[in-house]
């Protein structure tokens, strides 16, 4: 996950049959078929601890490279359409998935055995990979590339330079700031999900087909989030609306301390009611607030550069939550959190509330307009890497086109 941006400019920088973003769709689609279809035919896949993590690390791959270019393929159409937010409705379908996966993944769960669910699985990764295989470019208005096949030293070249190209654009300030906010508002927060769900299931011995009910009703509030940014929301000023949604964030760590401390008991709520309405809406909010710095660092990165940006943005949130997780394990082992004692969980909750309460103190690196497109020639590079940006670059007697226009 972390090494998204190399599949960003690879997808960039280097064309596939005319084409840069379907075919690594395709590629990443394919590596996880053969990582599932693998576990689900050859029993010792499965059974055997360095094969399995094998084939899970085949299919994480896939996977990353895959959503590099979808995400690439939303930022280089909404550009190339002028079309602001078009991110919300990629979102909105993130949310169905999850909703339908959610649903029908614990139900299968309990009713198939493990190589059923990894057939299955399989079946639907073939699908996508033969409509994906049948699909062109153009099918969604992305005029096709004339291709070159460049030397092998010429594409090292040419990788190197994107690059470097790719560190100009993250160093300028309309785009640094911003990125430096959102990852420091999840860096910062000690994650705490592991204790509180030990507590769930340890201490109040909730079932945890509850929790994962709770997971889908969380899906479905992101998707109503989703739906009102993009009909209300998307042309509000990005700053309060990111303060807004940061103080929702922090007050909502709090329904686990209702829930550790009993509080709802009190006001006759069951602590499998209150799991199923409140204890998604935080990591909920933590999702939705990615949304706005998406929109708006897709409208600012420069033509030519969409997967970089968006494989940079997601590698360094992947990052942040890592850094999130391994603060939250080494908090509750200072402070005494164990499977055994959660005396100090509600300390540990309320130090996590708090903490997600610091990012306001610079909530000044978030632009205060909406994020709109930049004007051609505006985009966030330097005087002098515009300067140096062409359209291609002779290789031999040939020019090979690692940044060429597509042709209309």
């Amino acid at each position: 996950m972390v090494a998204k941006p190399l599949y960003g400019v690879l997808s960039d920088v280097l064309y596939i049959g005319g084409a840069r973003r379907v075919p690594y769709i395709s590629i990443g689609v394919l590596l996880q078929g053969l990582a599932w279809g693998s576990l689900a035919i050859f029993p010792a896949a499965r059974e055997v601890l360095p094969s399995l993590m094998a084939f899970v690390l085949l299919s994480n791959l896939g996977a990353s490279i895959t959503e590099v270019s979808k995400d690439a393929l939303v930022a280089e159409y909404g550009l190339r359409y002028q079309m602001n937010g078009l991110q919300s409705y990629a979102l909105m379908a993130s949310a169905v998935g999850g909703i339908l996966g959610n649903l029908l993944g614990g139900y299968c769960l309990l009713k198939t055995p493990p190589r059923i669910l990894f057939l299955a699985f399989t079946a639907l990764l073939s699908l996508q990979l033969i409509v994906s295989l049948s699909s062109k470019e153009e099918s969604v208005n992305l005029p096709p590339i004339k291709e070159v096949t460049p030397e092998i030293s010429s594409v090292l070249g040419i990788v190197k330079k994107q690059f470097l190209d790719l560190m100009v654009i993250v160093q300028a300030d309309e785009i640094s700031q911003p990125l430096t906010w959102i990852v420091a508002s999840i860096a910062m927060v000690p994650l705490l999900s592991g204790s509180v769900f030990g507590y769930q299931t340890q201490v109040l011995n909730l079932d945890p087909s509850v929790i994962g009910m709770s997971k889908v009703i969380g899906q479905l509030m992101l998707l109503c989030l989703t739906v009102v940014y993009d009909r209300y929301w998307k042309t509000l000023p990005m700053r309060p609306l990111i303060h807004i949604v940061q103080l929702l964030y922090a007050f909502s760590l709090l329904f686990d301390y209702i829930l550790v401390k009993q509080i709802n008991l009190a006001f006759g709520i069951s602590n499998t009611a209150f799991v199923l309405c409140c204890s998604s809406v935080a990591e909920i909010l933590s999702q939705f607030k990615i949304l706005p710095f998406s929109v708006l660092l897709a409208n600012k990165c420069p033509g030519g550069c969409e997967g970089s940006i968006t494989s940079f943005l997601a590698s360094t949130l992947c990052l942040s939550s890592v850094v999130s997780a391994f603060a939250g394990v080494g908090m509750a082992n200072m402070i005494g959190i164990t499977s055994k004692n959660y005396t100090n969980l509600p300390a540990g909750i309320l130090i996590q509330s708090l903490a997600a309460l610091v990012p306001l103190w610079f909530i000044h690196y978030v632009p205060m307009s909406e994020p709109g497109f930049e004007k051609e020639g505006k985009r966030a590079m330097s005087k002098k890497s515009r300067r140096n940006r062409r359209v291609g670059r002779v290789i031999g007697q040939e020019v090979f086109a690692y940044r060429r226009e597509r042709e209309t």
